[in-house]
């Protein structure tokens, strides 16, 4: 008796065929292979949510030990932890937020503040290539060496995300089996640049056999996975690298194909384990390091990071923020793609949410980042949140139906009719939110102790990254994400990987420059701090 597998997105429903082996599958892989990838964001180990489906008819068992899973309105099975069974037909619905089909909200816009000399590279060169790669996206621009003009760009989600969400979870999956460093590579290079490098080329109308060189800038793991080197050794004490120095390679060392013989892939140079190519790219195109200080440069993407300079001196620091800011892990967390909630204003008496969605769209998919630092503050500011991050009790009685309680708390009703269901935000998204947010509070608040200033004393704040371009300040700095400082103390400047890797390709005096900070930054392990604990406790409230 065969199995029958009936899927149903927001796209509509359709018969999936199935071979025999695909019955030994989790359900998340088998319909990776069918071309419906999920978010599998911790890798398909259980702990996200990212891939959640429902049942709707038919028998599901649970691939942890065997028991059967009955149809129900639960839209919040784990796909990564079921398989299909034999014999039986299954109906499964997929939310939209767990589909991995949306378009990025990628940044490829950044601000340079340095000077910058047209003496490129690789002087051979009529066009070069320089790229971002970061944990969950990717960003190429192409650019005409003679005038340093931008002639091409395309952006795309890193490949590498269907094998999980952050760099500790790839990591691991390079200690348990030595054959996923290959995997890994082929899904940044193969999959993701070599795509973008066509794109681009398109765009600008040249063949790929005219761009020579490119350069690139990432964190200290995705370098290593796309150089092909194992990046086991970063996630253990002592958290030693195989390289940070500038590395150059043909591209079909690394997969790629473009250029002629002599075409090369720099890997720019970064300073530590956790704070990468991509700081010290950073470093330079905001012009911080010929900058008195103090100053601070922090990006707050899929990793937290942070450096300041006061002086001559340069420290710098990685924060265990986790993805909760990409919405991994959260009850109707997306990351910023086209139908997320991405501004939230609230009104406590009568309560009433406004919300303005990426792309206009009528019925949202979720929640992302930038919404959930609005409702921290906002939430805090109507009295709907107290300090604690629980709702108030007065609010939970006036809101009625809208504050519902199931197994793993109370939550919020923010949107009756979001594509998959009403949107909601939980008193346990809050506290992942809390995390987060004093994770990176605290490295803030340690790296200045370290040296002695203030946060008062700041002149300028860098705030880095697709995050921080679409993050209210004030929000930001209501909420304590970014304690003590104004909004007239923060610079907003984009990509500014994607700007350092422009940089060192118009400009060969500026990637001398990137090697000589990374060998003068100090790398800070917070958690051998005394006091980054105490402080981190401390901003796990609301202001």
């Amino acid at each position: 008796m065969s199995t029958r597998l009936h899927l149903e997105t927001p796209d509509g429903r359709t018969e999936i065929g199935l071979a025999p082996g695909d019955l030994r599958l989790p359900l998340s892989e088998l319909l990776a292979h069918r071309g419906h990838p999920l978010n599998t964001r911790c890798g398909g180990r259980g702990l996200c949510g990212g891939c959640e489906v429902g049942l709707r008819a038919g028998t599901l068992r649970r691939t942890t030990d065997g028991a059967a899973v009955a149809p129900s309105a639960d839209d919040r099975l784990r796909s990564c932890q079921l398989r299909l069974v034999e014999g039986g037909d299954a109906t499964v619905t997929v939310p939209a937020r767990s589909l991995l089909k949306h378009e990025p909200a990628v940044v490829a816009e950044f601000k340079i503040n340095v000077p910058w000399a047209s003496d490129p590279l690789d002087p051979a060169a009529r066009i070069g290539a320089a790229v971002d790669v970061g944990t969950t996206t990717v960003a190429l621009l192409l650019s005409e060496l003679a005038t340093g003009k931008v002639v091409g760009e395309a952006s795309a989600f890193n490949a590498q995300i269907r094998f999980g969400e952050d760099v500790l979870t790839r990591i691991q999956m390079c200690y348990q089996n030595p054959a996923a460093v290959a995997q890994l590579q082929h899904a940044v290079a193969v999959e993701t640049i070599q795509p973008l490098l066509v794109e681009a080329c398109a765009e600008a109308k040249i063949a790929v056999s005219e761009v020579g060189v490119m350069t690139v800038a990432a964190n200290t793991t995705m370098q290593h996975l796309l150089a092909g080197v194992d990046p086991s050794p970063l996630g253990v004490h002592p958290f030693q690298p195989v390289f940070l120095e500038h590395r150059q390679y043909a591209p079909a060392e690394l997969g790629l194909a473009f250029g002629g013989a002599g075409a090369k892939v720099h890997l720019l140079p970064g300073p530590a384990a956790y704070v990468g190519a991509d700081l010290a790219a950073g470093i330079i195109a905001t012009g911080m390091l010929y900058h008195e200080g103090p100053v601070l440069l922090v990006d707050v993407g899929t990793n937290g990071e942070i450096i300041a300079k006061v002086g001559d001196r340069l420290v710098g620091c990685a924060t265990a923020a986790g993805p909760a800011f990409e919405g991994a892990g959260l009850t109707s967390g997306t990351r910023g793609v086209k139908g997320a909630i991405e501004r939230i204003t609230l009104h406590g008496d009568p309560f009433a949410a406004e919300l303005g969605v990426i792309g206009n769209v009528a019925r949202p998919i979720g929640i992302c980042g930038s919404a959930y630092v609005d409702f921290l503050w906002e939430g805090r500011r109507a009295g709907i949140v107290q300090d604690n991050g629980r709702f108030a009790d007065d609010f939970v009685k006036r809101a009625g139906a809208l504050v519902q309680a199931d197994e793993y708390g109370r939550k919020l009703q923010l949107h009756a009719r979001g594509a998959s269901g009403p949107v909601w935000i939980s008193e346990v998204d809050i506290a992942r939110l809390l995390q987060a947010k004093a994770a990176i509070a605290a490295g803030i608040n340690t790296l200045l102790g370290l040296l002695g200033v203030s946060a008062a004393s700041v002149k300028t704040l860098y705030l880095a990254g697709g995050f921080g371009l679409h993050l209210s300040l004030e929000h930001a700095i209501g909420c304590g994400l970014l304690p003590g400082f104004t909004p007239a103390q923060i610079q907003v400047v984009g990509n500014t990987s994607l700007g350092g890797a422009f940089l060192a390709l118009n400009d060969r005096s500026l990637l001398a420059e990137m090697s000589s900070a990374c060998t003068r930054l100090e790398s800070v392990e917070l958690n051998l701090q005394p006091g980054f604990e105490d402080a981190y406790i401390d901003q796990l409230m609301l202001p």
